[in-house]
């Protein structure tokens, strides 16, 4: 997996994030960077509901 450097060093996710903020973090950090998935407890969230509530 390869690691984009830049992408992370200008893309930090927030401290205490919510679920909605992780999940989109999530899905802008696919798009970019391919060093991990997103956790598993993330993909059944956003699978169930699209990821957000409103």
């Amino acid at each position: 997996m390869k690691i984009n450097k830049e992408w992370h060093r200008t893309h930090k996710m927030q401290t205490k994030p919510s679920v909605e903020e992780r999940i989109a973090w999530h899905l802008e950090h696919s798009k970019n960077c391919d060093c991990h998935k997103m956790p598993p407890q993330l993909e059944i969230i956003l699978r169930n509901n699209n990821g957000l509530n409103s």
